[in-house]
Parts: structure tokens; sequence; C-alpha cells
């Protein structure tokens, strides 16, 4: 029983710190707020409860004395419980208040800190909080105090002349306020002053004025919460060391629709370029329900000539497999192997086994010309993969003179989850492109989303596909793809996204 204050960060999962990653993949419970990145939730175990307490539009799920009594609950099961909080639990967090009950109540709790968003939203805005030539002071202050009320919470005279930089949380609302309380108590109007919308995040961006011209410059170019006040002369040099701005997809929404076991590596460089990338799996990768066939195959895995693997997943559930029987790569030593394509070949090369054969082109019928250039007249072909495919590749190698054994190690069945976000983001016109990675990602995207929905916003919505076979699935629907790279592959797709977006 141990309950675990973790800091999230301020939205770049790559922020998250790794003792809180360690917790949360082994929390029995997570209870995680609005602001904490749904990335984080993918280090949970399976069987972990998932448990929502944030604030949306205004609205609480759960109030805070709710959210305390959820978490000594919890906890009382004699359960690990993985608080997580956007930011640091311990900065305008009430991480404070949440430790004070769990020591009421009697159960042990620790504070795993955080990234807090008002030191990293000004560093990916090129705003350092301190530097020698212009601060060496900092002070955190919330904006969130209601101006009719008598008497303020703050110093106003020590903020306005006795702290190099200022940041202000939550004080959108109040920015008119901030900034007249400051320049009467002795600030000088021109003062350099920024604000940093969602920092760190894809949403993130930034502008800079002073203090005086900081709230209706605000209004005008449409920055609203939640977004951080900076002011002080560090603000100066955003111009100079603003990185993050530059990054050439910042602010694109794209969604990618591959099974969640395949995107991570295409998620996690499209968001390195900025990116708000969408994970919608639209096909999800599950075992089979009766591996007999699969075993009986590997017991005279020697007689076949080649086995051939058409994609990473194959690779994967047919090692799975061998693992299963006690057995590994070594069961394949008298076997050819072919890989349909270079990430295929690499996940076989980390089992200890380089590719006999890779096509130049991407695709079945790459590997089919390639194979046959081989000979396969009588030649025994083992080919496992998913439980439903093209047919193009075993029914080209049998003309050949193969003998071909279709294997099934895995199945791919439909899946939505975050259907209402990217229906949004297409009506809202923030979705700047749709990548498709295999004709089933095309069919299962187009039985959640309507293609006349995706027509009707197709002036600002791209499409992306990753060959020749799915963009044909594409043009079924009435689509031409905008994308779609020489070489079959995620980091060519990813290369043409930029190009394009």
């Amino acid at each position: 029983m141990k309950v675990y204050l973790i800091g999230a960060g301020p939205g770049d999962p790559g922020l998250l710190t790794i003792k809180g990653r360690d917790i949360l993949s082994t929390a029995d419970v997570i209870v995680y707020d609005y602001l904490a990145n749904a990335e984080f939730l993918s280090y949970a175990k399976p069987e972990a409860e998932v448990i929502y307490v944030g604030k949306k539009g205004g609205d609480h799920t759960l109030s805070q004395e709710g959210i305390n009594q959820l978490i000594v609950d919890k906890a009382k099961e004699g359960k690990s419980v993985a608080r997580l909080k956007g930011g640091d639990p311990y900065m305008f967090g009430r991480g404070g208040e949440e430790a004070q009950e769990l020591l009421a109540a009697g159960v042990p709790f620790e504070e795993v800190p955080g990234i807090t968003s008002a030191i990293a939203g000004p560093a990916y805005a090129g705003i350092p909080l301190t530097h020698r030539d212009y601060a060496s002071s900092v002070s955190f202050i919330t904006g969130h105090e209601n101006p009719d009320k008598p008497g303020s919470s703050h110093n106003w005279k020590s903020l306005a002349t006795g702290t190099s930089t200022l940041v202000f949380f939550m004080g959108m609302k109040n920015l008119p306020h901030i900034s007249k309380q400051l320049i009467e108590n002795g600030m000088n109007p021109d003062t350099p002053a920024a604000l940093v919308h969602w920092g760190t995040t894809a949403k993130h961006r930034s502008m800079t004025a002073t203090i005086a011209t900081l709230p209706e410059e605000g209004v005008k170019q449409g920055f609203t919460s939640p977004s951080l006040i900076v002011v002080g002369n560090v603000v100066k040099l955003r111009d100079e060391l603003n990185w993050f701005e530059q990054l050439p997809l910042r602010g694109k929404g794209v969604v990618v629709t591959r099974a969640r076991e395949q995107a991570s590596g295409m998620a996690k460089s499209l968001t390195k370029l900025g990116a708000n990338v969408i994970q919608f799996p639209t096909i999800k990768i599950d075992p089979l329900a009766d591996y007999s066939e699969v075993h009986s195959a590997i017991k005279s895995i020697n007689e076949y000539e080649w086995v051939i693997f058409t994609s990473v997943n194959g690779v994967k559930h047919f090692w799975l497999q061998l693992a299963e029987m006690g057995l590994d790569t070594r069961a394949l030593g008298t076997s050819k192997i072919a890989a349909i394509g270079p990430a295929t070949a690499d996940i076989l090369r980390e089992k200890g086994i380089e590719p006999d054969f890779v096509p130049e082109k991407y695709v079945a019928e790459g590997v089919v010309k390639g194979l046959i250039e081989r000979g396969m007249d009588g030649s025994k072909i083992l080919l496992p993969r998913a439980k439903v495919a093209r047919e193009v590749l075993p029914e080209e190698l049998r003309k050949a003179g193969a003998q071909v054994t279709v294997l099934p190690v895995y199945e791919t069945k439909p899946a939505g989850e975050q259907r209402d976000e990217v229906l949004e983001l297409i009506k809202s016109g923030e979705l700047s492109c749709v990548t498709f990675g295999s004709s089933s990602t095309v069919e299962n995207f187009f039985d959640l989303v309507s293609p006349d929905l995706v027509k009707e916003h197709r002036d600002k919505v791209k499409l992306a596909s990753i060959g020749p076979i799915t963009t044909k699935t594409l043009e079924q629907f009435g689509f031409t793809p905008d994308i779609q790279p020489e070489d079959y592959t995620i980091p060519a797709l990813v290369d043409d996204l930029v190009e394009k977006l």
C-alpha cells in the first residue's frame, strides 16, 4: 500500500522523469489529470485500473475532496497508486494538500517531482528565466486572483521592483489587472513580457510585447488559457533562442492509423518534428486463439527452404511461439530467410538473423520478383503472417512452382479509440494529415470516419499513403493521396510529410 504523487511534466511526453515512468509501469491504479499527456498511460501494465479525475472545459470530473478520498480508498485496498499530475505536484498543483490527506489517513506516500511548466514552457519558447546579463532572481506567482476582492495576497511593490523575472500561472483572465498592478507599483511600462501557450506541446506558441501592451496584444493574437505570463528582460532573448517554434511540423495535427504496437516509432519521429500526433489505431493486433498449427509447422521447420516474413508483427508472434516451445533462433538454421522490407529485416537482425533477401521495392510484388529470380520451382516455403492478408505473394509463388504454406501467427481486428477526437479535429480544421500504413488501416478508418466528412474538409486534410497498394485502397473510397514516398517505408513517409506540410 503506497501512493506516489508523480509530476508528469508540462506536456512533452519526453519530459516525464525516468522514476515517474518506472512507477507508472508497476502501479495497480493510475489516477490522472487532464493536463497529463495521455501517452503516459501507455506505460501502465495491462491490468492497471486507470481513472481520469481532471478538469476540462471548466467541468470537474471529481472535486478535490473526492480525489483525495479516492486515492485513500484505493490505497487502503492494498494497492499501489500512481497519482499523475501535470507539471510538478507541489507547484500550484495541490499536491501538498493530497499528501496531507494521505498522512491523516495513515497512508504512506512519496512525491516524485516533475518539470514545471513555468521553467519548461519559457525554455521551449527561447526564454531562459535567469541569465547573467539580464536576471539573477525569479518569482513564481499565481495569477488566479479575483481583482474585485479587497486587498491581495501579492506584494505588488516587491514583485514590480524586487525580482528580475516574474512567471505567472493561470493569469490570462486577470492579465489586464496584473499589468496594471505592476506598472502602478513601479515597473517600467516598457519592460519586456511574453505569453507562452500550451508550452512544450504541439499546441505551443508564444508572443512578446511589453507589460503595458501585453493584454491588448494577447487578445489580438488570440491567446487564451492555459498560457504562462513571463515578465522581465530575459524575454528579449526569445527571438534569438526560440528553437522549438522552428520545428518543421510544429502545430500540424497528424493522425497515425497504424496499430498501436507499430505506431510508436512513427509517432515519436513526428513528435520530435513538432507535430501534434493523434494515435488513432484503426486496427489492433491480437494473438490467435489456437497455435497448434503454428507449433506443428515449427516442429517441421527444417523441411522449408525459405521462411518469408512480411511484417514486424509476423516476426514478433512467430518468435513468441518459438519461445513457447522452448526454442530460439537456431531452429531456423537450415532455412533461408526473406524480409519484405527494412523494418522487418531490422527486427530479424535483433533476433540474430541477417536476411538472405530483402527486396528493393517493399511490397509483395517486389518479394515475388526477387524470389523467382532465385529459383522457386519445387521449393517449400513457409509464410508466417496475419490471419487475413493479401494473397498476391502466395499465389504468385505457387505459379512459379513453389509449395507455399501460409501460416497465420496473429490476426488484425478493427479498433477505434479516439474517434471523437479525430472527428472534432477534422471539423475544426486543426487536422493537417491522416497517414495510412496499409490497406486495412484505410478500410477501417473509413468504417469509423465518413468519407464524405473528409471530402468536405479535403482542402485542409492531406492524406498520406505508405505505398501503391495502400493507394489503390484509398482510390476505392474516392481519394488520391497527397503524399506517397518513393521508398515504401515509414522514414521516407515522415520525410515526405515534412516536405509537403
